[in-house]
């Protein structure tokens, strides 16, 4: 079964935006004084935002490709 075009196109966008966009996110959450300690352990800070940031980018791909394989 195929996607209709502007909907797959709309998925292919919306995936490679999130996975653009989210890396950029995760670098400045590493770069930010809460996401580590002054022991530079890990903080509950970085840890909800990497899974956040991790979630996000599974999802965005397969959204990417339900998009590409709704074309074809």
């Amino acid at each position: 079964m195929t996607i209709p075009v502007f909907p797959a196109v709309v998925l292919i966008v919306a995936g490679l935006w999130s996975l653009i966009v989210w890396p950029q996110f995760l670098r400045r959450v590493l770069k930010d004084p809460r996401a580590r300690d002054a022991a530079g352990k890990a903080t509950k800070f970085l840890t909800v935002h990497l899974v956040l940031v991790t979630v996000s980018m599974v999802l965005a791909a397969a959204v990417l490709v339900i998009g590409v394989t709704g074309l074809f």
